[in-house]
């Protein structure tokens, strides 16, 4: 079971780029907002489904919660919905490769959440990992700059990379929320553990975002209707990954999935290269070299 995190960060990874590609076809047709909401609002009876296969399927019990349990699900759910919403935001402004490029140090600020609430250690390689990784996602991200670690320093004190850092620390907290929420429910079954905590978050965020489409932008729900079968298939994608991040964040400390899961970046540029045939540019492609040294290094950490 403890190597199982590994396939299962690279399948979550997988899922969420079908699912961010999903979205970004619904955003022609619906806000943006709701098409963020596409994800748990058709992804949640999936979520319950899977749930119910995982227990009553099998003869296993439900967890048995207590009111921690639900205290920190709820931080992880709309923590992770206000972190959202403020990346939104951050492209919205002047600079935006800034402020997305520092929301991307949410690896290394999950490390340190971890270490401080959950007592998650790493291992000096785990550490270079995660720094080098991240790194060369902020690096990639900088793609439109001739001089991206320039451009990187230089906008250390703009107004969008400190948004970019507030929301890569609700990220961060999102994350470590999630997995101390499926680990102290104290069940033996791994798989039980996190499909529950992912059931009760996915139920919360469909009821805050809910709340605000119905109060903000009442005018969407008909539009998603009318678009609901790619509604469907990006819920079905995003709870799908949704269930592979929280298994494998059960399993392994969140900072070293998550830098596992960078392994999407990859996905994306070997689509764009192979595929598209697009040209790569020379900050894409350090960022890239980057991204896999640090993956080898995780996998790989020198004896």
């Amino acid at each position: 079971m403890d190597g199982l995190w590994i396939p299962v960060t690279i399948a979550a990874a997988g899922f969420q780029a079908l699912r961010t590609s999903l979205q970004k076809y619904l955003t022609g047709r619906v806000s943006t907002i709701a098409s963020t909401f596409t994800r748990f609002a058709f992804g949640l009876p999936f979520a319950l489904l899977w749930l119910l296969a995982l227990t009553l399927g099998r003869g296993v019990p439900m967890p048995e919660p207590d009111r921690d349990f639900f205290l920190i699900v709820a931080v992880g759910a709309v923590g992770q919905i206000l972190a959202t919403a403020l990346l939104l935001h951050v492209v919205t402004l002047r600079n935006v490769a800034v402020g997305v490029a520092f929301s991307k140090a949410e690896i290394i600020l999950t490390a340190i959440f971890g270490f401080v609430v959950l007592g998650d250690a790493l291992t000096m390689w785990a550490v270079l990992a995660i720094v080098i990784g991240t790194l060369g996602v902020m690096v990639t991200s900088m793609k439109t700059s001739d001089r991206p670690l320039v451009a990187l320093l230089g906008g250390i004190g703009e107004r969008t990379a400190l948004l970019g850092l507030v929301s890569g620390s609700l990220f961060g907290v999102s994350a470590v929320a999630f997995r101390a929420a499926s680990t102290g429910l104290g069940h033996p079954d791994v798989l039980v553990s996190a499909a529950y905590a992912l059931a009760w978050a996915t139920a919360i965020q469909t009821g805050v975002m809910a709340a605000w489409l119905w109060a903000r932008e009442r005018d969407q729900f008909a539009r998603l209707r009318a678009a609901w079968r790619p509604s469907l298939a990006a819920g079905i994608a995003g709870v799908a990954g949704s269930a592979c991040w929280f298994t494998a964040m059960t399993i392994q400390t969140v900072a070293i999935v998550r830098t596992l899961g960078l392994v999407e970046l990859l996905f994306t540029f070997a689509m764009s290269v192979l595929w598209f045939r697009e040209r790569p540019t020379k900050a894409e492609v350090v960022g890239v070299v980057m991204l896999v040294a640090a993956i080898v290094l995780l996998l790989n950490p020198p004896r």
